[in-house]
Order: C-alpha cells, then sequence, then structure tokens
C-alpha cells in the first residue's frame, strides 16, 4: 500500500498498530473436485480477523467454502494450520479455528449501525499498516449478488483496497465492523462510477454466531437455491449461467433465459426476484417461473435444492 494512504497512528483515538495486528493472511487449498473449485479455484488466497483469543477467526466465506487445509499467517510471520468451523450462506460469513498459538489480540467487534455515511475507517488487510488503507464509509446500501445473495444493508467504503477478501473493515472507535466481500464499480448517482469495497456488516453476525460454532451454520430453514448466476441490469433478469447438476441446469434452463415472473409476480431486478423465490418456503420448494427464451414464452418448474447439499464439508482435524 502507498505510504500516502496507509493510516497514521496519530489520526486515530485508539491503538491502530495493536488492532491491525488482529487481521492475518489466510491461504486455503480446496479438492479439484469440489462443487466451487470451477468458479472460485482451488487455491484462494485473503485475509481474517482473530475474534476471539481462543483463536476464533471471521473472514469471508468463499476463501474458505469446501477448503481441505488453510493457513493463517500474522504480520509477523507466524503460520499456524486453520480449521473451518463453519460457513452461513445468507451472510456470507466464514468461522476458522487457530490450531496454534497466533500470538497477536483478537479485535472486538464493533457497532456498524452506529457508524454513519462520512465517517473514517482503516481497511486493513494482512501486514499491519503497509496492509492497511485509510478511508471512509461512502454508502449503507442494499447489495444483490449474482449468485443468489442478497443483503438489505451493505457498508460500501473508499478508496478501494486492492486486496479485500476478508478484510477488516475497522470503525472510528477501533471495532471491527465489517468483512471485505467485493471491489467494484459503484454509482452513487451522479452518473460517475467509482471503485469501492463491498463489506459485510458484523451486526448480521451476532445473532448467530453461537449456531454457527455449534452446528458450523445459522439454525434457519436453507433457502431454495436454483444454481443460477443472474445480471439484473437494464430491468430484467437474464441468465448468465447454470451450475453443472444444479437445480436449474437439470430444468432445461440456460444461458440467455430472461425470468419474467416467479409463480405469476413479475421481476425486474435481482432483489425482487431473490425475494420472490425465496418466499415460496424452504429449500426443496418447487420454484414456477415464466421464462423468455428468444421470443419464446413459456413456464418452467424448478424443483429447488439447498446450497449447502452440494459441498463438500469440512475435513475434521
Amino acid at each position: 500500500m502507498p505510504p500516502s494512504l496507509q493510516p497514521r497512528a496519530g489520526d486515530y483515538p485508539y491503538d491502530l498498530d495493536r488492532a491491525l495486528s488482529a487481521v492475518v493472511a489466510l491461504r486455503a487449498r480446496v479438492p479439484e473436485d469440489a462443487f466451487t473449485a470451477g468458479t472460485l479455484g482451488t487455491e484462494r488466497i485473503g485475509n481474517a480477523v482473530l475474534i476471539r483469543e481462543s483463536g476464533l477467526l471471521l473472514t469471508i466465506g468463499y476463501l474458505v467454502t469446501e477448503a481441505e487445509d488453510v493457513w493463517l499467517t500474522t504480520g509477523e510471520g507466524r503460520a499456524v494450520p486453520g480449521h473451518v468451523l463453519g460457513y452461513d450462506q445468507v451472510t456470507g460469513f466464514g468461522l476458522v479455528q487457530a490450531l496454534g498459538k497466533l500470538g497477536v489480540p483478537p479485535l472486538a467487534l464493533g457497532a456498524p449501525a452506529e457508524v454513519p455515511v462520512g465517517a473514517d475507517i482503516v481497511f486493513a488487510g494482512a501486514g499491519g499498516r503497509a496492509g492497511a488503507l485509510a478511508g471512509r464509509v461512502v454508502a449503507r446500501q442494499e447489495f444483490a449478488g449474482y449468485w443468489e445473495y442478497l443483503l438489505d444493508e451493505a457498508l460500501f467504503t473508499a478508496p478501494a483496497h486492492p486486496r479485500w477478501s476478508g478484510g477488516a473493515v475497522i470503525g472510528p472507535d477501533g471495532g471491527l465492523i465489517g468483512i471485505g466481500s467485493l471491489q467494484l464499480g459503484h454509482d452513487a448517482g451522479d452518473g460517475q462510477v467509482r471503485v469501492l469495497n463491498m463489506s459485510v456488516p458484523v451486526d448480521l453476525l451476532t445473532p448467530i454466531l453461537d449456531e454457527m460454532l455449534t452446528l458450523g451454520r445459522a439454525d434457519r430453514p436453507p433457502r431454495p437455491w436454483l444454481g443460477l448466476s443472474v445480471s439484473g441490469d437494464a430491468g430484467q433478469v437474464v441468465i448468465l449461467s447454470t451450475a453443472a447438476r444444479g437445480p436449474a441446469a437439470r430444468a432445461g434452463l440456460r444461458r440467455g433465459d430472461l425470468v419474467l415472473a416467479v409463480a405469476q409476480r413479475p421481476v425486474a431486478d435481482l432483489p425482487a426476484f431473490f425475494r420472490a423465490v425465496w418466499s415460496l418456503g424452504e429449500a426443496g420448494v418447487d420454484v414456477p417461473l415464466t421464462v423468455d427464451r428468444e421470443g419464446d414464452r413459456f413456464e418452467v418448474t424448478v424443483a429447488s435444492g439447498d446450497r449447502q447439499r452440494f459441498l463438500k464439508a469440512a475435513r475434521l482435524h
């Protein structure tokens, strides 16, 4: 990170170096036959944040989904293996347990809801100040991801950190307020697209943390999953791809199909599409779709699945 963009200790009312030391590098290896290997790769590199002295770390789940081996490295170069404890499909959070002493202090969870737009933050990757970026919150708004993912309110920060995956968004009081998920373009309404980081607010973790530690997941019914990648541009829901062996592929849906309605309920963007599907019931429910394929309009019913059942479970240690 260029020195001019790095945070300076005197600008913050907390111990900056102590807070930054809680962010460690994460490297995960995934089997080649894993369900997500084709889309997310078999070697995944990012960050994780120590949140408990017991060695519990919070990261973004796509880094560790189906991971067979996980290694954690502190800013001082200490490397220890890790074990994946859980992954929540709804929030996108992943939990990892360090299997050795990291020798760094944990970072306390903060209160994202109390951090206003415009507030100063630090976006921290591993490596102390050299891996951190001084920034601010530029938006708090809904985010829909093409992989059947929706947050009612996500954190958007600028400038964009180049190593965002699993990074820590540290709030004005030194608490962890978000976990880095994406880098993307954002139009604030003035027609100018800026590159930002989207992060998942940690207040979504608090209600499910104990469940994830006990069960490896949140104790809620799984949402119906179609196995689609979709775009919601220009007022249309367009299928970009279907997951091999997934529900949509089995139902005959394919790239370029337009989804016009779910159970006769018109949909014109991704939030409306996802919410309409999820409102039908739990995973396994039939999802009736109205589809347009090159001008040919037809009805198709997709027998939804549970996304988690397609994934390899974490290996026991």
